[in-house]
């Protein structure tokens, strides 16, 4: 790829900041720590690095609920920590993105607390306001997404702010021009100290509908219950509207300004995901997007050949960023341990990901197999999983720290009692069991990325799948590369003609024509 378009095809690592290393013995993952961990995501073979919210913060929601855009929260450091981290990400060949948190700010921001004051102060418009219906209720029907009416009153306005998320995360009111132009300021701001690029959180969720019309019941439920009343709707008001994408051109205008420069949007959807996928990448919008459409539990061929071709399909010119794990689900290897050993899922579904068309993220442990931790109700800090135990544990459980030597205090994440336990499980599978070990989920990864790295087919090829019955799934990328798993943990045989090279094998083998996939078994091939 040329030097402009590094981010298609990459691979993005996610990490996860208070949980990746302690570099101060607080307990807390800081950038510091961060900075010492670099070499061992440069030598997995990753071409960038995401981070999960640093910016100040109360932590309400984790860093999600930013109270100032333009500076690290002292959990993490400082600005000349963050000088220091980027400057290494770059001497290591990693470029460097961050989240941006658009949506809405922390409740403790000082544009919210001036604009909760009264209804004509200079702030008063950048949050969304509304008055009580006549009997004093909220606006409309729209639910948040942590519980309860998404609305919450102010006496001192009198009316109600609205809020996707926490109370604590008032949404910003993007009708605002001012609103959008000062959230662009703040993006400049971490353009001109360098980082690479950006992972928007929530980029469906900036606009409103200015009607306030009640969003509808989910016509998907058939009568039956979801755990969050969030769930029950269709939000066709509360998010999703076509104003948006006027804003994501003015994003793109900006990182335009700025050489080799990406953005990458989260959209936070069940409905319709995918075409709201190829829509923000389309034109002159976001260069990537990713759904939790292979987020979920789902695991099946038809199922992961759906989701990719739909993509391409309703948007040719657009790109998409797949993941299998990140900091808001439950970790995969968990997900999806019906299907197979938990060891042989996690090298399959290497495989399948790194031989995706589009760019790929990895969260931070996924390179070792790492499993869900069960927690406890009362080691529990995210709001998700307190408000909604024991249906929803949240998601502490694929937040808890890297494991980095099974047995150092703590597995190596630091010399504290760190803010989320490390548990047995999670130790067995500390780096310093896998590195150098042939056959080990960490090294499965390692040849993997390498692999993707040095075949242009598997960076830059346009995907043909090929018919297949269930479980397998197989597909040709580019003119010489094609592509097979198993997604059971039964043997199955499937023809595959021309084959020359065996590229990369997990329980397969060739054979004048045929290919025998073991249990979970994989098959990356190059074709004469």
């Amino acid at each position: 790829m040329s030097k402009a378009n590094w981010w298609k095809g990459a691979v993005i690592y996610q990490i996860y900041p208070r949980s990746y290393q302690d570099g101060n013995d607080d307990g807390i993952g800081d950038l510091k720590g961060i900075t010492a961990r670099l070499p061992h995501i440069a030598d997995l073979g990753a071409d960038a690095i995401w981070l999960s919210p640093i910016f100040t913060s109360p932590m309400a929601d984790m860093g999600y609920d930013v109270s100032n855009y333009t500076d690290i929260d002292p959990t993490f450091g400082t600005l000349a920590d963050f000088d220091e981290m980027v400057a290494r990400a770059h001497e290591l060949g990693l470029k460097v993105m961050i989240d941006q948190v658009l949506s809405h700010s922390s409740s403790q921001h000082p544009f919210f607390e001036e604009s909760r004051q009264s209804r004509d102060n200079p702030k008063a418009d950048w949050y969304v306001w509304a008055d009580p219906k006549h009997d004093g209720s909220a606006p409309n029907n729209w639910q948040a997404i942590f519980g309860g009416i998404a609305w919450e009153w102010e006496p001192r306005r009198r009316q109600y702010y609205f809020h996707n998320f926490l109370k604590e995360q008032p949404d910003f009111n993007f009708h605002n021009p001012e609103v959008q132009e000062w959230l662009l300021g703040t993006m400049r701001f971490w353009l001109e100290r360098g980082v690479d690029g950006f992972r928007l959180d929530t980029v469906n969720f900036y606009f409103h509908d200015k009607h306030l019309r009640d969003d509808p019941a989910d016509f998907r439920l058939n009568g039956t219950q979801a755990v969050k009343p969030y769930d029950m709707q269709y939000h066709i008001f509360s998010k999703n509207q076509p104003d948006n994408i006027a804003f994501l051109e003015k994003m793109r205008k900006l990182m335009d300004e700025y050489e080799d420069r990406t953005l990458v949007g989260e959209v936070g959807e069940s409905h319709h995901p995918i075409e709201i996928m190829g829509e923000y990448t389309s034109a002159n919008r976001l260069h990537m997007a990713y759904s939790f459409e292979m987020l979920g539990p789902k695991f099946t061929a038809e199922h992961f050949r759906r989701q990719i071709d739909q993509f391409f399909k309703l948007a040719p010119k657009g790109w998409p960023c797949w993941a299998m794990s990140n900091h808001d689900v439950p970790r995969h290897v968990t997900r999806w341990a019906e299907h197979g050993d938990q060891d042989a899922v996690a090298k399959l579904a290497a495989a399948m990901l790194m031989t995706m068309e589009g760019s790929i993220c990895l969260y931070q442990g996924e390179e070792l197999g790492q499993t869900e931790t069960e927690l406890e109700f009362h080691e529990l800090t995210d709001p998700q999983g307190i408000n909604f135990w024991p249906a929803d544990k949240g998601r502490d459980g694929c937040r808890t720290p890297m494991v980095w030597e099974k047995d150092a205090p703590h597995a190596g994440f630091g010399r504290v009692e760190p803010w989320l336990p490390v548990k047995a499980p999670q130790a067995a599978r500390a780096v310093d069991t896998q590195k150098g070990v042939e056959g080990s989920v960490l090294e499965t990864y390692r040849a993997l990325l390498k692999l993707r790295r040095e075949t242009p087919d598997l960076r830059e090829g346009r995907t043909m799948f090929a018919e297949t019955e269930e479980p397998v799934l197989a597909f040709h990328r580019g003119e010489k590369t094609v592509c097979a798993f198993n997604l059971s943990n039964q043997p199955q045989e499937i023809e595959i003609d021309g084959i020359d090279e065996t590229l990369f094998a997990i329980e397969a083998q060739t054979d004048n024509g045929k290919v025998w996939l073991g249990a979970n078994g994989a098959l990356i091939a190059r074709l004469k």
